[in-house]
This record gives structure tokens, C-alpha cells and sequence, in this order.
């Protein structure tokens, strides 16, 4: 379909989710630490953090240095909406669309069960999903979020965990920039080649999805990284030795007889039964 005029194009490149991730590993850090944690130039990396900041997922405020002259910016997450004039219009919209949305068709409006600030963190992350290009499928019985990264399909595999990274503090961010009692609770990550769900809670509940394993929402960059990794190598050795056992039983079946069913047998060793 189309791309909205207000999609995310900045989360399209590879070099910009490396400077989307630097800026949210450590926030305040100056356009030069970026550029070289990034691997890019500083003009291309002073282009991307604009790009970024002109579509409300980073902002930035003058470091005070103590020196005279024009003050250097640090550049941090939005995780506030008043710092951010683009976040707040996406925030706006996506709320206008989902009352539009609930008007038309009642059935689809969960605010008795969830409350209106919760309806609206739902709304605001939907949309910011759906702008990434993430495809969100959305439960709102059960509060999970599926996700399908279908941008980041030529993403080497080494810098996927990367992306998980980058849009699970997306995610996080998001619910905190629009006041509500919903919270990140879970993540899922690699369920399938190309699918992430999300398990979302109010605060003070436990999650309505007891769908087992995942990541805590509260977890730290590096656990984040290595719990999509984890998942990664999981799933990749799971394809594999299904790749396996479709090669086994796809070739001629041995001259001894037993046919396919034997090839399989022997693959996997004797029945001692």
C-alpha cells in the first residue's frame, strides 16, 4: 500500500537505526560520539539525527560546556511528548483517528474495559508501529501486540537483535510519551523468521497473555540484545533440523528396504523399544 506522508522513512536505513540505538544507549551524547559508535561520517551522521529528530523519536537541547560560544546539542530519546513538537502531533492524530475509528464502529472500542487513557496509548502506539512498517497485529483481549518487521527482511542477520533493540525502547518510549496505565511487559522475539510479538499490561495487573518464555519489558540493552540473539539461533537450529529431516526422508530409500520411514530411523538411531 502507499506510504503515509508521516511514516517512519528515517527507520528505513541502517545507518539511522545505528544512530537510533547509540542515542538510546546512552542518552546526551554529542553529534561526534554518535558518528563514531554509528561507523559514519559526521555529516552524514549530523543528516541522519536530523531526519530522526524531524520525524519525534530523538530530540535535542544545547549541552552546557562552560565555554563561550555557540553550545554543542546532546541528543536523547523522546520519552516525554512536550519535547517533542512531532511526537506530539503524531500522538494528536492517531488519537482523532481512533475516536473517528470507534464513532463508525462502536465494537471496536475497549474503553470500558481498558479506560480512554489506555484506549489512547493504544491508539498512539498502533499507528507508531504501523508508520515503522511493522505490520502490528493487535489484541486488545489479551493486550499483545504481533509484529511483522517486514522493512528489515535484508538486514544481515547479525544486526536483527539490533532491531529488536531499537523498537522495544521505541515501544517503551512511546507508552510513556502518552499518559495511560499501559506498560511493556513482555517481548517475544523471532517466534518465526519474520514475526515479534509484544505482550502489553496495565500497571499493577499481571499480563492477560500467558504465552511462556519471552524478555521482561524492564530489561537493559544488553539483555535485549542478547535475548533476541538467543531467540535468533533458536529458531534458526529449530529451521535447520527441519531442513534435516525433510532431506532425509526426501531422497531414494535404501536398497535394505524399510523405505523412508527407515531412512529416518537410522538418521535417528535404533528403537530400543
Amino acid at each position: 500500500m502507499p506510504r503515509r506522508v508521516d511514516d517512519y522513512r528515517g527507520l528505513t536505513q541502517k545507518s539511522r537505526l545505528r544512530l537510533l540505538h547509540a542515542v538510546q544507549r546512552v542518552p546526551g551524547r554529542r553529534l561526534q560520539e554518535l558518528a563514531e559508535e554509528a561507523c559514519v561520517p559526521v555529516s552524514t551522521a549530523r543528516d541522519h539525527l536530523r531526519v530522526l529528530e524531524d520525524e519525534g523519536l530523538i530530540a535535542s537541547a544545547p549541552v552546557d560546556t562552560g565555554r563561550r560560544g555557540r553550545p554543542p546539542h546532546g541528543y536523547s530519546p523522546v520519552q516525554r511528548i512536550e519535547h517533542s513538537q512531532a511526537a506530539e502531533r503524531r500522538a494528536a492524530a492517531a488519537r482523532a483517528r481512533g475516536d473517528l475509528l470507534r464513532d463508525l464502529a462502536p465494537e471496536l472500542d475497549h474503553s470500558d474495559s481498558l479506560g480512554t487513557k489506555a484506549v489512547h496509548q493504544l491508539d498512539a502506539l498502533y499507528e507508531h508501529l504501523e508508520d515503522a512498517g511493522m505490520e502490528p497485529e493487535l489484541d486488545e483481549q489479551e493486550l499483545t501486540v504481533g509484529l511483522l518487521p517486514c522493512l528489515y527482511e535484508e538486514m544481515i542477520d547479525e544486526e536483527r537483535p539490533l532491531v529488536c533493540s531499537v523498537h522495544a525502547k521505541l515501544v517503551r518510549d512511546q507508552l510513556a510519551q502518552v499518559s495511560g496505565p499501559l506498560e511493556l511487559r513482555r517481548l517475544h522475539p523471532f517466534l518465526s523468521p519474520k514475526r515479534c510479538v509484544i505482550v502489553l499490561a496495565l500497571k499493577g495487573e499481571a499480563a492477560r497473555s500467558t504465552q511462556p518464555g519471552g524478555l521482561d519489558g524492564d530489561c537493559d540493552d544488553a539483555a535485549l540484545e542478547q535475548g533476541a540473539v538467543r531467540a535468533k539461533r533458536t529458531l534458526d537450529h529449530s529451521a535447520d533440523e527441519s531442513l534435516g529431516d525433510a532431506a532425509c526422508c526426501d531422497h531414494t530409500p535404501p536398497a535394505s528396504g524399510g523405505g523412508y520411514a527407515g531412512c529416518c530411523a537410522q538418521r535417528s538411531g535404533p528403537n530400543t523399544s
